[in-house]
């Protein structure tokens, strides 16, 4: 069994009042959690990789959690996704290692999420940073939900560590205007609408 040693954990949280227009009625929120773990393949090649993912379940959960928290509360959550960042010892297949564990954990927590959950992931060295692709939770053709938030941490990842991260948001981007299926008018019955 792969060790993923938790090194640290960074939440960040903004609240979107305007975005060069008139102020929100309710501001938007947005917030995100990383995670840089010890990464277990870090320098040589692992055939089998899918397996760890079990592993990391529970870390996912835990993330999910405090991530809700830093939303305060699950009420009005309707936006969501994940992506990993690999050190420069690791390879970009590992950080597809979040897929299940992010994007199940988040499920479970928030109920009955019908649509993907974006993922972005790449390779990087200490400081890099990574947008994290945010979408609606029950519907992909939502365009007011079609958003990113950037995230990094200082001293990390090291060369054989990997970053795991999570995001959520309440409502659509500030000012929204272009169209499309709006979000009170989702279905939620296949994820698409």
């Amino acid at each position: 069994m792969p060790e993923f040693t938790l090194r640290k954990t960074m939440v960040f949280v903004e609240d979107i009042h305007h975005d060069g227009g008139p102020a929100a009625d309710t501001p938007r929120r947005r917030a995100a959690i990383v995670a840089l773990v010890k990464n277990p393949f870090a320098g040589r090649f692992v055939e089998d990789l899918q397996s760890a993912m079990e592993d990391l379940k529970p870390l996912g959960l835990e993330m999910t959690d405090r991530l809700i928290e830093a939303m305060g509360g699950i009420a009005g959550i309707d936006g969501y996704g994940k992506a990993g960042l690999a050190g420069e010892g690791g390879e970009l297949e590992h950080t597809a290692l979040w897929h299940v564990p992010g994007g199940y954990a988040m499920r479970a927590r928030l109920g009955e999420a019908k649509a993907i959950v974006p993922s972005s992931m790449k390779i990087g060295g200490v400081g890099t940073r990574i947008d994290i692709p945010l979408g609606h939770i029950n519907a992909a053709y939502v365009r007011s939900h079609f958003d990113g938030m950037e995230v990094g941490v200082p001293d990390g990842p090291k060369a054989d560590e990997l970053l795991f991260a999570l995001a959520m948001s309440r409502g659509g981007r500030i000012h929204h205007r272009m169209g499309g299926l709006q979000a009170e008018d989702v279905t939620g019955a296949d994820g698409l609408r």
